[in-house]
């Protein structure tokens, strides 16, 4: 009834305010951005996607909203990856259309649900199906061949001590959600004056949930320190200058007595086993600072074909034997998806002209003194799943071999490494995160940050004594269960809008 006269007022609408409609609901996509790193307006993302909603709820029809939905998360897309347009080139564009269409259902239930004047239960359902579909989107793009999970919008907390306190029971998952109650709230108070009390109990709600986490949550036990070490040998011309600063830093950590060194992703440009006497000069370095180095070897493999990023650990005699592939590489960056069909993406951009291959099982390595320590390779540490794996799997320290110098004056570094202080509230488990050029930081299983930060203009090494912790957090034995929370919710409101079709088709049909 409604959706017929609202395509109609459509097709009659001028093409260009289409257009500026278009527009305007991109921009508004893109707004929850500015919470993430680098302009870090975390309390932004508290009232981010108010306009957003705005725009798909006052939507002629459900069509036209599902279009809001669409465009607002390209938008969303295009702002929180804008960074990669000088490797990708209009490429990211096509990227961010693609993936914006995750985000139709959002658009399309927020009209469904508050256009009008919905009653109480309509408002009610909608702070439970809005946040489910939200969730629904960013878990469907955390697949590694969409592009993995980039600027989830819980991240966007990774300095708020509350928000690491939830993440510890339900991961960055239980944050995203809460925030999108909030902003539903929020619209619901601005426009629909019959879900004014819905609205005040669901942000009630969300402030009770906090409050119940912040006090009675169960917290990890310190049991100690480890001293890692991290050697940021800062811009270089190539990987062999890469090489002796890297080797040059190391050496001033004699007598600081670190239990672990950490080089950054690719900070060794040829394969150990081709190079045995560079294998040698490692081992020295490992001793004479009295401690293993865990270097990150980007390389064509001497004992299989193909070229693997491998955290390598390297003791007193050389290689120790402790080796990780990289499992999950950066889609363009690393390799091509689909590369008989997308391969021309190398001519328009920076993309891979030679696919990386993947490892096939994460590690957990142990130091000679027993520290057990769990590394990652640079875009791995925005997964959840594969720092909750490690930890699972007995890992003490969590760490991160990076390398951001491609995009070395944009929001990437911050933004990356900020990563590390979600991971670690999730698992309870230290996070070092360690790159070539910056930003490299540690952060304590609390989440809470770590001595200071390297940033990108630093060349240097420095050592971070950072708690150890024992205990499993509850987000670690429990996993992402908001996720799978939302998809119960999604899926109980399409059967009961199924029966209803079914019941109302039956009514319509002429009786025999």
């Amino acid at each position: 009834m409604r959706g017929g006269v609202g395509d109609g007022d459509v097709r009659r609408r001028p093409l260009a305010s289409r257009w500026v409609r278009g527009a305007v609901t991109a921009c508004a996509g893109a707004l929850p951005a500015l919470a993430f790193p680098a302009p870090s307006l975390w309390w932004f993302a508290y009232v981010a996607l108010v306009p957003w909603l705005l725009l798909a709820r006052s939507a002629p029809t459900i069509r036209r909203a599902a279009y809001d939905g669409w465009l607002g998360g390209a938008g969303f897309l295009l702002a929180a990856h804008h960074w990669l347009m000088p490797s990708l080139h209009v490429f990211i564009v096509l990227l961010a259309l693609l993936l914006g269409l995750l985000w139709v259902p959002f658009g399309a239930l927020t009209f469904r649900l508050l256009h009008g004047r919905p009653g109480p239960g309509r408002a009610g359902a909608a702070l439970v199906l809005l946040p489910s579909a939200w969730l629904l989107a960013e878990l469907v793009r955390s697949w590694q061949y969409l592009g993995g999970p980039w600027a989830l919008l819980g991240a966007s907390q990774w300095q708020v001590p509350v928000a690491l306190r939830l993440a510890s029971v339900g991961g960055v998952w239980l944050i995203g959600f809460l925030l999108v109650v909030v902003n539903v709230a929020l619209t619901m108070l601005i426009t629909l004056p019959r879900a004014r009390t819905v609205a005040v109990a669901g942000l009630t709600a969300c402030g009770v949930a906090a409050a119940g986490v912040w006090a009675w949550a169960p917290v990890p036990q310190e049991t100690g320190t480890a001293r890692i070490a991290v050697v940021q040998p800062g811009v270089s011309k190539g990987p062999g200058p890469r090489l002796e600063r890297g080797v040059e830093l190391t050496r001033r950590l004699a007598g600081r007595h670190p239990d672990l060194v950490v080089w950054g992703e690719s900070s060794v440009g040829t394969d150990l086993g081709d190079r045995p006497r560079l294998a040698k000069r490692l081992g020295a370095l490992s001793r004479s600072v009295g401690a293993d180095l865990l270097v990150n070897v980007d390389a064509r493999r001497s004992d299989r074909p193909g070229i693997y990023k491998s955290s390598v650990l390297i003791g007193p005699h050389g290689p120790t034997g402790a080796r990780y592939d990289k499992m999950r590489l950066v889609p363009f960056g690393e390799y091509i998806p689909a590369r008989p069909l997308l391969g021309w993406a190398t001519s328009v951009g920076k993309a891979a002209g030679e696919d990386r291959h993947r490892g096939t099982k994460q590690v957990v390595m142990r130091l000679p003194d027993g520290l057990r320590i769990g590394p990652l390779v640079c875009f791995e540490s925005a997964f959840p799943d594969m720092s909750r794996n490690l930890a699972r799997r007995g890992a003490q320290v969590l760490v991160v071999q990076s390398a951001t110098s491609t995009f070395q004056h944009s929001w990437a570094p911050e933004q990356h490494a900020t990563l590390a202080a979600l991971r670690a509230a999730e698992t309870w488990r230290p996070m070092v995160h360690a790159t070539l050029t910056g930003v490299s930081a540690a952060f304590g299983p609390r989440g809470e940050p770590v001595g200071g930060r390297l940033g990108t203009q630093a060349s240097a090494a420095t050592v971070y004594s950072v708690p150890l912790a024992k205990g499993t957090s509850p987000y670690v034995r429990t996993g992402p269960w908001p996720v799978y929370g939302a998809l119960a919710a999604l899926a109980v409101y399409g059967v009961t809008e199924a029966v209803k079709g079914v019941r109302v088709v039956r009514r319509r049909s002429p009786r025999r």
